[in-house]
C-alpha cells in the first residue's frame, strides 16, 4: 500500500504545480461545455477520497459536512470559491493524504461497508478504496488539464 500512498501525494502536488499561478477568478471559471470549474475539482478530490476511505469504513470524515455537500459526486458548483478558502482547499488536498496513511499504519480501517462505483467497480475494503481512488484522482487529472486550457 506504500506505493498507493506514494501515488497520491505525488499526484496531488503534480495538480497543483499544474495549477500554480491561476488567478482566483480562472479556478473559478467553467469553461463553455464544462459543468464544474478546477477549484471543483480539487474541493472534490479532497472529498471523495474522505467518503470512499473514511466513511464507507463506518469512520467520521476529517472535512466538514458542508464541504462534502457542496462537493460530492453529482454536484456542480453553486458559489464562487474565495481565495481564503482555496488555501484551505489546498492546505487539506496535501494533508489529508499524509493523515490517511497515518490512519492506514495504525489499522484503523477494520471494516468497510461495500460499494460498487459509478463505473462499476466493486469496492470491498480499504484496500480496494485506496486503489480506486488512484483511479478517481487520475480522471480528475485530465478533467484539470482539460479545464486549464479552456481557462
Amino acid at each position: 500500500m506504500n506505493k498507493n500512498f506514494d501515488a497520491l501525494k505525488k499526484s496531488r502536488i503534480l495538480i497543483l504545480k499544474i495549477i500554480e499561478g491561476l488567478s482566483i477568478d480562472q479556478l473559478n471559471k467553467i469553461p463553455e461545455g464544462f459543468k464544474n470549474n478546477i477549484a471543483w475539482n480539487i474541493a472534490h478530490l479532497v472529498v471523495t477520497q474522505q467518503l470512499l476511505c473514511y466513511k464507507l469504513a463506518g469512520l467520521k470524515c476529517l472535512i466538514s459536512d458542508e464541504m462534502i455537500t457542496s462537493f460530492q459526486k453529482g454536484t456542480a458548483p453553486t458559489y464562487t470559491i474565495s481565495e481564503a478558502e482555496f488555501k484551505e482547499i489546498k492546505t487539506q488536498f496535501l494533508a489529508l493524504p499524509e493523515k490517511l496513511s497515518a490512519d492506514y499504519e495504525k489499522g484503523i480501517f477494520t471494516e468497510y461497508n461495500e460499494y460498487t462505483t459509478s463505473v462499476a467497480v466493486t469496492l470491498k475494503n480499504i484496500n480496494d478504496a485506496l486503489t480506486f481512488n488512484l483511479l478517481h484522482e487520475g480522471i480528475h487529472l485530465g478533467i484539470i488539464l482539460q479545464l486549464k486550457k479552456f481557462v
